[in-house]
């Protein structure tokens, strides 16, 4: 018998009790992941602009005003990053 990867799956579904009617009821309530997608990309950019800025100009950001402007925006595309995963998974 050859254990390839979709012989294991099966026997991982089998033991699980999983049915063909769970496996068409949950594709049908599959959700996008693209607003993960374009918040993790929105955050990428702006840590990739932020990198280059800051190797650009030693003193960016100029006071501590902006870098608590800058440090709020970064944790806002954080958690709306991690929120769409967590809507994407549920």
């Amino acid at each position: 018998m050859s254990l390839t990867l979709s012989t294991i799956l099966a026997a991982a579904e089998h033991a699980a009790g999983a049915t063909s009617e769970e496996h068409a009821a949950a594709e049908e309530h599959h959700k996008s992941e693209a607003p993960f997608f374009i918040t993790g990309a929105i955050l990428v950019m702006f840590a990739i602009a932020i990198s280059v800025v800051g190797f650009k100009k030693p003193d960016f950001p100029g006071n501590a005003g902006a870098a608590r402007g800058i440090m709020a925006l970064s944790a806002a595309l954080v958690v709306a990053t991690l929120s769409s995963a967590i809507y994407v998974a549920i």
